[in-house]
This record gives C-alpha cells, structure tokens and sequence, in this order.
C-alpha cells in the first residue's frame, strides 16, 4: 500500500531574499475582523483639580498600604469625568461619531463642575473601584446640574447613531484608583471622604481612544468638540447605522472610567 503524503500548503510568494510563507485560509463565510478603535466620550478636569486629587491620593496610597490593600492608582495625567462609553469602533465610524458630537453641542454653554467627596463602586465596604464625586449632577450632591445636560446631548446622539443606550443614571465621577477584588474600604477612605477639592470649567468635550496596557490604561485624544463648534460636515446619514459595535460588545464590564456595567450606584 503507498504512503500517503503530507498535503502541501499554498505558499505566498515573497520578495527577493524573503522566505515563503504559508498562506492562511478563512473559513467560509469568516470574515476579517474590521479594524476599530476603544472609544469614549469624556472631560478632563483641570490642572488645579488634577494636583489637588494627586495630593489627596499620596494620603490614601499610605492609609492603604497600612491596610494591606493592592489598589491600581491612576496617574494624574489620566484624571477625567466620562460622558459616555462607546467601547470598540470601526474606524470608519469615528467621522461620523465626531459629527454628531458636533451637531448635539451646538450652542451648549460652558459649564463649571466641582470634584469633591470620594467615594467607591459598588460600596464602601465591597469595593474594586475608588473615586472622586462631581457636584451638580443627578448623581452628586445636588440634582440637575449643567453637566447632566451635556451628558444628556452627548447620550442622545450616540443612541441615535447605534450606539447601546445608558440604563443607569448619570453618575459622574473622576476615577482614582482600582482593585483587582473586591475588598472593603470604609476606614481608608472615610477620613477624607468629606474635603472639597477643586473646580474645572469645560467649554467642549473630547473624544477619548482608551488603550489597555500592562502598566495601565492609555487615553489619546482623537478629536476635541468645542460647544459652539462651526465648520465641520454634516452628520454622514449614509453612516447612521448601527454597526459601530461589534455583537457581544454591549455585554462589556470593564469601561475606561471603572464604573463597571450593571451597578444601579
């Protein structure tokens, strides 16, 4: 009986002094994952805020180290308040994500918003979050403050453009740090749960790409909206669809602010 004989695989050929290499085959109906990007909405807070959240912190790294607790610190740089998370984008959405940030902003006044009290996701006393609260909101110290309105905009536009609509209330907030379980954090945070730390005032938001990294998260700034924005395009109703997400997307846990998806807080 003859000896079957290995099935030789197709070969890409190469440029001179390249090897060859075999060529992969899809499976049918596989498609090519497009490319895409991490995105989200947000602000950053001010440089006076950033340094007053930096200090506050230096004490609660010392409380927790006291209390054997392992906390993820955000560095300073990264320090803002999330509108509103897309998660992953086609890259031939993001044009059309910036137009209709533009289009819902238009006219929007500057706003002015404290960071004051910490606090943490879930609770205090089971704990993977720490945070710094924002004043003014529905989900602060007083209700209906402006930034809920550009977080109301900001909501309307993505929704209408597919994006998976925000169940929870808007609860804005600057993360400071993360645990990789949940412990409880009542007596390293309750000494200063209580300071007022400082004010930022926005007249636009940005439009954030969140790379996750060994060291941490990274965020780049792919497109700055101003509220009284002029000049740019009309929405692209040819790319109103609701394709940005990828199926299995909307399940996500983890967003770039740490507020993990599915707490009512």
């Amino acid at each position: 009986m003859a000896e079957d004989k290995p099935v030789e695989q197709p070969v890409e050929k190469r440029g001179e002094g390249e090897r060859d290499k075999p060529v992969e085959k899809r499976g049918e109906g596989e498609r090519e994952k497009p490319k895409g990007k991490r995105l989200f909405v947000g602000v950053r807070v001010s440089v006076q805020t950033a340094n007053a959240l930096a200090s506050a912190c230096e004490t609660l790294q010392r409380r927790a180290r006291d209390a054997k607790l392992d906390f993820k610190w955000v560095a300073p740089a990264n320090y803002h308040v999330t509108l509103k998370f897309l998660g992953f984008t086609r890259e031939d959405t993001i044009g059309a994500v910036r137009d209709a940030l533009v289009e819902a902003l238009r006219g929007a006044e500057p706003v002015k918003f404290r960071t004051a009290r910490l606090g943490a996701f879930p609770s205090l006393d089971k704990s993977s979050v720490l945070w710094a609260g924002v004043e003014g909101t529905s989900g602060g110290s007083s209700s209906g403050g402006p930034l809920d309105d550009i977080a109301a905009r900001v909501e309307r536009a993505l929704v209408a453009l597919g994006y998976p609509a925000e169940h929870r209330p808007f609860h804005a907030h600057v993360t400071l740090a993360r645990l990789h379980e949940t412990r409880p954090v009542r007596d390293v945070v309750l000494p200063l749960s209580e300071q007022m730390v400082s004010d930022t005032r926005i007249d636009g938001v940005t439009l954030f790409e969140s790379e996750t990294k060994s060291s941490g998260s990274v965020y780049r700034d792919l497109h700055r909206i101003p509220f009284k924005a002029a000049g740019f395009p009309d929405l692209q109703t040819e790319k109103r669809q609701t394709e940005p997400l990828e199926l299995g997307d909307e399940t996500q846990t983890d967003t770039d602010d740490g507020w993990p998806r599915g707490h009512s807080h």
